[in-house]
């Protein structure tokens, strides 16, 4: 391994990573769960409807949280390039999410407020929260370049 660490401390590190991940996705579901609820029951939306206003929700929560608390050690250099993948990839996790709602709800005809909330809230955030993991920590909260050692100036450059 190139930077001299070992495979523990590598997979302690995403371990770490993935608890600090958690937590905020965590507060994210309750923010996710709570304002589907509202929209679906309390102010009678459709279920679909009802999810992306619930998932946005949940994506401005846990961008304050990924960017402030998971990732605060990196890259912070290009900021609008950031939220802008953030969207992108939080959009194709909502697209997700919902789109095994949609298909639980207008493709199966599992119409309860139990089966939306099991097939959003649980399938569905299942699935998008992987994909979210993976592409937040692959390419929105990046990793930040070691600076590259400049060759001493002392040393006669080669003639080829």
């Amino acid at each position: 391994m190139s930077d001299g660490l070992t495979l523990r401390d590598r997979l302690g590190g995403v371990a770490h990573e993935v608890v600090k991940f958690g937590t905020v996705g965590a507060l994210g579901v309750l923010v996710n769960v709570i304002v589907f609820n509202l929209c679906t029951q309390g102010a009678g939306l459709a279920p679909v409807r009802s999810g992306v206003i619930a998932t946005s929700a949940a994506i401005l929560a846990n961008y304050v949280g990924n960017r402030h608390w998971t990732y605060r050690d990196r890259d912070k250099s290009r900021r609008s390039r950031e939220a802008s993948l953030f969207l992108l990839f939080s959009g194709v996790g909502m697209v997700i999410e919902n789109g095994v709602l949609a298909l639980s709800h207008y493709g199966f005809g599992f119409t309860s407020g139990l089966a939306d909330n099991l097939a959003k809230n649980v399938i569905g955030l299942g699935l998008g929260s992987l994909f979210r993991f993976w592409s937040y920590r692959t390419w929105v909260f990046r990793v930040p370049e070691e600076p590259t050692e400049p060759a001493p100036l002392d040393r006669p450059l080669r003639a080829r």
